[in-house]
């Protein structure tokens, strides 16, 4: 289909719309501006910034940072494990920094997009052919077209069966923060990333956890040896780890109890569950069958390499599109998208991409894992820096972090890193660049880090590689 022509007379025009207002659509939004272009977000939240800024990613690491502070966690090493910074902690005070970080976040956002002359569009779109979209907001229904359009609507928690998700005992990731009051226990069902962030995080707060996994191992795609740490480390904080199990459902009780019954015929009785079970693509609404596009199962759409869909003047970015759904992956996707869309040259995603896991302790890694190395028949070897061997791990309490270097036995080039502990992942960068510049071991060890400091774990982890390889 032919897009309309193009007339600075038309308001209803655009030269590219952009669904939602998360990182994705942000940066295809404001790329798409500094190319002068004439440019509508569409978002059918009050706020800015879609599950990011709002009910995910930003609230999540607001809360963390919260509980770390008010526990005195940081601390206990050098303290004792009584050591507070408030003795009786209330989910009003945990919330009341997510709430100031979140509003900063929908300014920030709002900002930058007014600054960049980005229309912003308040309401639900959805379809009515391929270069046209139909907006309901609140007190009006509006029609406009675009030569591009960007989906950019992310995720929202998916509900198996047997979940009754109500918001209030039987929780998904998307309201676990709107408690009034902080649970005296909790299941949390899935041992994926978001799963074990909150479940470390409400134990370390003192609430009772039972972590209940239908795998044997938590975060498959992470290396062994940091998963086996974490889980001494889940169990260390009073966890109950169910790795093995399976739910079969979840039921309220009269008494307000909640009973998670496992097909193993176990019956867990608490006064909350998390069901983290993944997300699904946010598209119920959009019509995609009016332009020809289908989602997968998981509501996820299909790209190439530039972000197109199967209807080439329609994009898609973000967690939509799936794996590896971070935000810093879905800002360069929505500035690629838009690149591509207005004819600036081929840019592609640089690897490899660190991933960063919030747990307490956080986990960060770049590059191959010794699975995939072993898998590859690749030869490797490790170096391995602890923590309690490095100065600045004193300083700030954490003597029970690592980090791991993978790297080539022949040519030392550095293949993967591997982090948990305080600062993961920060420090996970260097190894990013070193990775990227194709740079290895012998860097690692002629590089002289500043002190104290965690990021000398490179120095000392390449040193203990070198050994290895030596003897």
């Amino acid at each position: 289909m032919t897009p309309p022509t193009s007339s600075r007379y038309d308001e209803n025009h655009y030269d590219v719309i952009v669904l939602g207002s998360g990182p994705s659509g942000q940066k295809a939004a404001i790329q798409s501006a500094k190319l002068k272009k004439r440019v509508a977000i569409v978002e059918p939240a009050d706020s800015l910034g879609g599950v990011s800024s709002n009910t995910g990613t930003i609230p999540s690491k607001s809360f963390r940072e919260a509980v770390l502070y008010l526990t005195g966690f940081r601390e206990r090493s050098i303290y004792g494990p009584a050591y507070r910074v408030k003795s009786r902690i209330t989910m009003s005070d945990l919330t009341f920094r997510i709430g100031s970080i979140v509003r900063h976040e929908n300014h920030v956002i709002e900002d930058q997009l007014s600054r960049n002359k980005v229309e912003i569009i308040r309401g639900r779109a959805s379809f009515a052919d391929p270069h046209t979209v139909v907006i309901e907001g609140r007190n009006f229904v509006s029609t406009k077209t675009a030569d591009h359009i960007v989906i950019a609507v992310g995720t929202r928690p998916h509900h198996p069966p047997g979940f009754e998700v109500d918001g209030d005992k039987v929780l998904d990731s998307d309201d676990i923060l709107t408690m009034k009051e902080l649970p005296r226990n909790i299941v949390v069902v899935g041992g994926g990333v978001i799963g074990v962030e909150y479940a470390s995080m409400f134990a370390v707060l003192g609430v009772e956890v039972t972590l209940v996994e239908q795998r044997k191992e938590l975060l498959s795609f992470v290396d062994r040896e940091v998963v086996e740490a974490l889980q001494y480390h889940l169990r260390n904080l009073d966890i109950t780890l169910r790795l093995g199990e399976e739910v079969s459902n979840v039921s309220r009780r009269e008494d307000g109890q909640v009973e998670t019954h496992l097909k193993s015929g176990k019956k867990i009785v608490s006064e909350a569950v998390l069901v983290s079970a993944g997300r699904q693509g946010a598209v119920d609404s959009l019509n995609l069958e009016l332009v020809g596009l289908k989602a997968d199962k998981y509501g996820r759409l299909k790209v190439n390499e530039q972000y197109q869909t199967e209807v080439p003047h329609i994009y898609a970015v973000g967690d939509v599109i799936g794996f590896p759904a971070l935000a810093s992956t879905g800002m360069s996707q929505g500035r690629i998208a838009a690149s591509h869309a207005f004819g600036i040259p081929d840019v592609a995603l640089p690897g490899p991409l660190p991933y960063g896991i919030w747990t307490i302790p956080e986990i960060s890694l770049v590059g191959e894992t010794e699975d995939s190395l072993t898998q590859k028949q690749i030869p490797y070897e490790t170096g391995v820096a602890r923590y309690k061997e490095i100065a600045r791990g004193h300083l700030i309490g954490d003597e029970l972090g690592m980090l791991k270097i993978l790297f080539h036995r022949e040519t030392r080039q550095l293949l993967g890193v591997h982090i948990i502990g305080e600062g993961a992942c920060e420090i996970v960068h260097v190894g990013q660049s070193v990775l990227s510049l194709k740079g290895g071991l012998d860097y690692l060890v002629s590089t002289v880090f500043n002190y104290p400091t965690l990021t000398e774990c490179y120095k000392v982890a390449a040193l203990d590689g070198l050994n290895k390889i030596r003897a």
